[in-house]
């Protein structure tokens, strides 16, 4: 385990909570219609709680007591990102949160399923196998994982709110049987040792304040001979630190994106290492020779739309509609409609995409570092 400090999980706090700010707009269809049955003074504490890392703080003065501030908090900073987040996720971009590569002629959702196929795939995921989902979000990616793969998956998430949302779309689509989730913090989890066949986390270990730590529990939690599968956010080799324009998209990609500390290629491939696995395939998608860059439906480039469908998801993306939302909650925020700090929210939103689209251009950054490792058979 790193050295890290990991905070203390309180359950019953974290419940609480859920049940004051999210009450039951769990059970509301998503986006904009779960967003307004927020508890106002719940939802303002959570704006707080949030932003108190990054209000005031300017990039040029950021130092590493900063960041260290960051993930000596990282559990309450991810489950509260997620508070804010989720609602306007689902709304713009669908009930998996995470990027992938395009194929000409593909539609979004098509895409985005084929990510998470594919990883199952690496994976060599099989029937009844017993997997875990780390950092499992409202369980997009577990029902895709679930249906092509036939493996009984339990998704492990710090946040009630999706928990509950991802809960109610396994039994929507008659997936209960084969899909549970539990609360837990992914650095210290509650699981016995040896307890699964294989682990994968889809942009989601991203928010741990240590790799070597999350990937070391994972490692302990894996079966001998289990297989470890991820997608990792990642600043590239090209990443300079001493350089502010790096630094500035670095950071404002950690704001939109509920990150607390953000690391380059070498520092996971590191971590991997020291946690234990044996590394069997290591690439990063980003940097295949797509027709199609993987960031186009934040970048506002229409041209590659291709299906009449993905119109209103891809306009929700783009900086002109991330600009209709800022005005749009603006206004309903203005009426009482909407809680305080939802606009503030959506353009923390619209900063992060900003970044992700100029780190992904520059080459800075991929949210699509895949590694396939494995715990040795015999430790």
């Amino acid at each position: 385990m790193s050295p890290i400090a990991l905070e203390q999980e309180n359950h019953q706090r974290d419940a609480s909570f859920n049940k004051a700010m999210h009450g039951k707009s769990s059970q509301e269809q998503g986006g904009m219609a779960a967003m307004f049955r927020k508890d106002k003074a719940a939802h303002q504490a959570a704006v707080d709680e949030y932003f108190k890392h990054w209000d005031n703080k300017a990039v040029q003065d950021e130092t590493e007591e900063t960041r260290k501030a960051r993930r000596d908090e990282y559990a309450t900073l991810t489950r509260h990102y997620y508070n804010l987040a989720t609602d306007l996720y689902e709304y713009g971009w669908g009930q998996s949160f995470h990027f992938c590569r395009f194929a000409f002629g593909e539609p979004f959702l098509q895409a985005i399923a084929r990510h998470e196929h594919y990883l199952a795939h690496m994976m060599n995921l099989k029937d009844d196998m017993r997997v875990l989902d780390v950092g499992c979000g409202v369980g997009g990616p577990a029902r895709q994982i679930v249906k092509f793969s036939g493996a009984n998956v339990i998704g492990l998430n710090n946040n009630d709110y999706q928990i509950e949302r991802a809960t109610r779309y396994a039994e929507k689509e008659g997936l209960s049987h084969k899909l549970k989730y539990t609360k837990g913090d992914f650095m210290q989890m509650s699981f016995p040792d040896d307890s699964f066949d294989a682990v994968y986390a889809i942009e989601a270990t991203v928010h741990a304040p240590s790799l070597e730590g999350i990937y070391s529990e994972i490692f302990r939690v894996l079966k001998p001979g289990g297989v470890f599968g991820v997608y990792e956010w990642l600043m590239t080799d090209a990443y300079d630190n001493e350089n502010p324009h790096h630094r500035t998209i670095r950071r404002n990609i950690e704001i939109g994106n509920g990150i607390s500390n953000m690391e380059k290629i070498e520092v996971a491939l590191k971590a991997m290492k020291a946690a234990g696995f044996e590394m069997e395939h290591n690439e990063d998608l980003a940097d295949r020779d797509d027709a199609i860059p993987w960031y186009w439906p934040l970048s506002g480039q229409l041209k590659y739309i291709t299906t009449l469908g993905d119109i209103p998801t891809i306009v929700r993306m783009t900086k002109i509609g991330r600009g209709l939302v800022h005005n749009f909650v603006g206004a309903l925020e203005t009426l009482g409609i909407a809680p305080k700090g939802t606009q503030k929210t959506a353009d923390s939103l619209a900063i992060g995409g900003d970044a992700l689209v100029d780190g992904g251009a520059e080459k800075l950054f991929t949210p699509m570092y895949l590694m396939i490792a494995r715990k040795p058979a015999q430790a």
